[in-house]
């Protein structure tokens, strides 16, 4: 999968430049990277391993390409601001991977190749308009890890058979969590489990409610999991 995704961002970087390039030997392709975890002037680890995948293509960061990176701070409300800052730099592609960054992109630009990074179904996300024809300017990987949502459900009533109430713990804030937890509603109803999603929200949750957590698990036939 990074060897796809480095792929994909090597190719549009070099289709998308190329005819410039070819006028103006002296401009170098940029490409606009933002991050939901570090700051500003530290965008997390991710980004050095796409910097190392791209180096292992021979697209070396300040010599034949240039790396525009920003991290949100764990803050997603930062995400359009960071991402209309790299359009207005005139990045040649932008690579987001989280779901808000990925959103924003597509409200910034209609232009830019954007390359996404997620675990939510980019179709039920309405990120593209279907697998088989995207359209728009996304590209990238998906993980559809949602789907495993309902097999967990059945697996869990395989080890505890007189199972009857189920509560998910999962973050309020996020999309992704939103579809998965939809996959536990149409299996839980088929499965005749009463289901009940419990909402954490921000980096650093506090789980004031976590008493109302150890009440719920303690019930008999009665289990907690999370997304």
């Amino acid at each position: 999968m990074k060897k796809i995704l480095l792929s994909a961002v090597a190719t549009l970087i070099l289709t998308s430049v190329f005819p410039a390039a070819a006028q103006q030997p002296t401009n170098i392709p940029r490409i606009g990277y933002v991050s939901g975890t570090g700051s500003p002037s530290d965008p997390g680890p991710y980004v050095e391993a796409l910097r190392q995948g791209l180096r292992d293509l021979g697209h070396i960061d300040g010599n034949n390409i240039m790396t525009e990176s920003r991290g949100a701070e764990g803050k997603p409300d930062r995400y359009p601001s960071l991402v209309n800052e790299r359009v207005q730099l005139k990045v040649d592609v932008l690579v987001v991977p989280t779901l808000p960054a990925i959103l924003a992109a597509r409200l910034a630009t209609k232009t830019i190749p954007i390359v996404m990074v997620t675990n939510t179904d980019p179709v039920a996300g309405k990120l593209v308009d279907s697998l088989a024809r995207p359209g728009g300017n996304i590209t990238g990987l998906s993980t559809l890890a949602q789907d495993l949502s309902g097999k967990r459900l059945e697996l869990l009533t395989e080890v505890v058979p007189r199972l009857s109430r189920v509560a998910v713990l999962r973050d309020g804030d996020s999309q992704n969590s939103a579809i998965a937890f939809k996959e536990y509603e149409a299996t839980a109803r088929a499965l005749k489990v009463q289901i009940q999603s419990l909402d954490v929200r921000g980096p650093n949750p506090d789980l004031a409610r976590s008493r109302l957590i150890s009440l719920w698990s303690s019930q008999r036939s009665s289990s907690l999991s999370s997304i």
